[in-house]
């Protein structure tokens, strides 16, 4: 598997997933990022296939139009999402690159469409969902606390321990993570009931 974290311009991580041998690869949120990832496609010779939206928030979405013109290349979001993809996905859907499957696990609380994307079960991209040490917020439009909850706790959680986990943003101490390292040391999920993380996630 090729796998590489893309960051051109200030703290939004874009990401490129392909199989070598069959030289298709996908990008998951393009961001501002496209001039760099063309430049890794093309050098790499790579199809590019799919173009993967965490969720619709423009900082995320800003290279797909670049991109898809210029690869030909599918627009995948969630169904909830507001942005006009090829192809619209649900909780467990499998996308498959080359021989990579890629699991949709749809992950509200941040915007109702968020989904995090499970990478032959080994690395975990997750958007604004959660970060390094942190988790997305709840406080924008489409933001829900209950939904973040049950998205971090009886979702990402119920993981295993050694799936890497790769964020959306460059928010904490390093690029990326564990599940294992982020259940011990990220304090949004310390165990917390329901009620409990509202209040939380309320607070300034």
């Amino acid at each position: 598997m090729f796998f590489i974290q893309v960051q051109q311009h200030g703290d939004n991580f874009s990401y490129i997933i392909a199989d070598d041998t069959a030289r298709e690869a996908a990008v998951v949120d393009s961001s501002f990022n496209a001039g760099e990832i063309t430049l890794i496609l093309k050098a790499e010779k790579f199809k590019l296939k799919y173009i993967l939206n965490t969720h619709s928030h423009s900082d995320h979405t800003a290279g797909n139009a670049e991109l898809r013109s210029m690869f030909n290349a599918k627009t995948v979001a969630h169904k909830l999402s507001r942005i006009n993809a090829d192809i619209k996905v649900d909780d467990g859907d499998i996308i498959s690159i080359g021989s990579i499957p890629v699991k949709v696990i749809h992950t509200p609380g941040h915007t109702p469409d968020s989904i995090c994307l499970l990478i032959d079960n080994q690395k975990l991209l997750t958007g604004d969902t959660l970060f390094v040490g942190e988790c997305g917020r709840t406080d924008l439009a489409g933001g829900n606390s209950k939904s973040m909850y049950n998205s971090l706790f009886h979702k990402i959680l119920k993981l295993n321990d050694d799936v890497e986990v790769y964020p959306g943003h460059d928010y904490g101490s390093k690029p990326s993570s564990t599940i294992g390292e982020e259940r011990r040391l990220n304090y949004t999920l310390e165990p917390r009931s329901l009620a409990e993380f509202i209040e939380f996630m309320s607070q300034p």
